[in-house]
């Protein structure tokens, strides 16, 4: 059981209460700000299948940068929307966000006030908007998306609208958001289901459908597209998702200048090349897809749980944010993940132990952060309960995109009866 913080205030942001409906007023004023936050962009957003199509309806989006908001933007517009927006995304600004319609929720937990908050959207004719991977995708590939999303539809029974970017990650990657590259950037936004195919099709079928539908490559629209990166700095910051190296296979030791990922156990040396392909500057060139090479090290982690060998465990500083003002500091607190217990994180604060424990079929994925703006840029892990969230920053480097794929593979595990 959890043992809460013993905090001064006890007080607790309310996310269990519905959305605002958003006036004409911010719907054309959102417009506007992306149109000019758009400027001197090489884009194209193209509706598919949506002629015809007025709200109410559901909008499900992949999700790689800000930017993503700003296209679907230019989709949606003149239609009210809401967006179902992080916890994380309220601090300072959580009057902007209410006003503007949108539901906060906290990531990877059991909100069934979010599920009401959404049917309160569609009754009331507005756009509901979703970002069903609930982070930034790390490698421009398609993240996990929940089964709960086909129940969600169904219980809905309103138009299904697939919003893919294409673009978004290659211009700003979720490893180095800082330096943005010149990209074309194509967005579309395609009409996948109507009310009556929902009504006759099962949810597996419908999750089979997004699926399908939210499916993405950034590198391979690269290629596809013909399209030459040049900055020399484009590969600062890749060995953060690519941290096992697949020559020597040790983990994190990993890392990148310029053009250039290397290993600084075995010194084997990769560039990133233009066309978005690696190439070994000596020797096999292991991978030359950058998602081939992720999803190796997604094997490996996979592998190790099934040995029996997968541990984690670490003294982390942890920033909670059980309101939306400022995040906390919390201070030193121990940090451990395992197939037995998932996420146990242990602390004292204010003279008082703090327990949180997230199992591993309660967690079906994991919020990380690379160079976390608001905690001095540091790398973090997000581990949310119903009414607060604790932000951990590692002292260990480079694990926290395997702690994402064990994550996910454990909670797998979890449905599938440990097989």
């Amino acid at each position: 059981m959890d043992i809460e913080v013993n905090y001064k205030n006890k007080k607790r942001y309310k996310t269990a209460k519905y959305p605002l409906h958003q006036t004409k007023f911010w719907t054309y004023l959102i417009y506007f700000l992306s149109r000019c936050a758009l400027i001197g962009k090489d884009y194209k957003v193209e509706c598919i299948g949506m002629d015809e199509l007025k709200p109410p309806y559901m909008l499900l989006s992949n999700h790689m940068h800000f930017i993503d908001f700003e296209l679907a933007a230019m989709g949606t517009h003149p239609h009210p929307v809401s967006n179902v927006v992080s916890i994380d995304g309220y601090v300072i600004k959580f009057f902007l966000l209410e006003w503007i319609g949108a539901i906060a929720t906290r990531k990877f937990t059991t909100d069934i006030h979010l599920v009401k908050s959404i049917r309160k959207v569609l009754q009331r004719g507005d756009i509901l908007a979703m970002y069903p991977e609930a982070r930034y995708s790390p490698c421009g590939t398609t993240a996990f998306l929940p089964d709960s999303l086909g129940k969600l539809i169904k219980m809905n029974k309103v138009p299904v609208v697939a919003v893919v970017h294409h673009g978004n990650h290659l211009y700003a990657p979720f490893w180095n958001f800082k330096a943005k590259k010149k990209v074309p950037l194509h967005t579309t936004m395609t009409k996948i289901l109507t009310p009556e195919q929902i009504e006759a099709m099962s949810v597996a079928e419908i999750n089979a459908v997004l699926k399908d539908a939210l499916q993405y490559d950034d590198y391979r629209y690269q290629k596809e597209r013909g399209i030459k990166i040049t900055e020399t700095f484009r590969a600062e910051g890749l060995h953060k998702v690519l941290y096992q190296c697949p020559h020597c296979k040790k983990e994190f030791e990993m890392d990148s200048q310029g053009s250039h990922l290397f290993c600084k156990a075995c010194g084997k040396r990769w560039e990133w090349q233009e066309d978005g392909y690696l190439r070994a500057l000596e020797g096999e060139t292991e991978f030359d897809h950058i998602p081939d090479w992720f999803d190796w090290q997604r094997q490996q982690v996979k592998e190790e749980i099934a040995r029996g060998e997968y541990h984690f465990e670490d003294e982390v500083e942890v920033f909670s944010l059980p309101r939306v003002l400022r995040y906390i500091p919390l201070g030193k607190a121990k940090l451990t993940h395992d197939p037995e217990n998932g996420f146990r994180l242990e602390g004292f604060y204010r003279d008082a132990k703090y327990f949180i424990q997230r199992q591993p079929a309660q967690t079906n994925s994991l919020h990380v952060e690379y160079d976390f703006v608001p905690l001095k840029g540091r790398d973090c892990v997000d581990i949310s309960t119903e009414n607060d969230s604790f932000y951990c920053c590692l002292t260990k480097s480079n694990r926290i995109t395997k702690l994402g794929f064990a994550t996910e593979e454990l909670y797998l595990l979890s449905q599938n009866g440990g097989k």
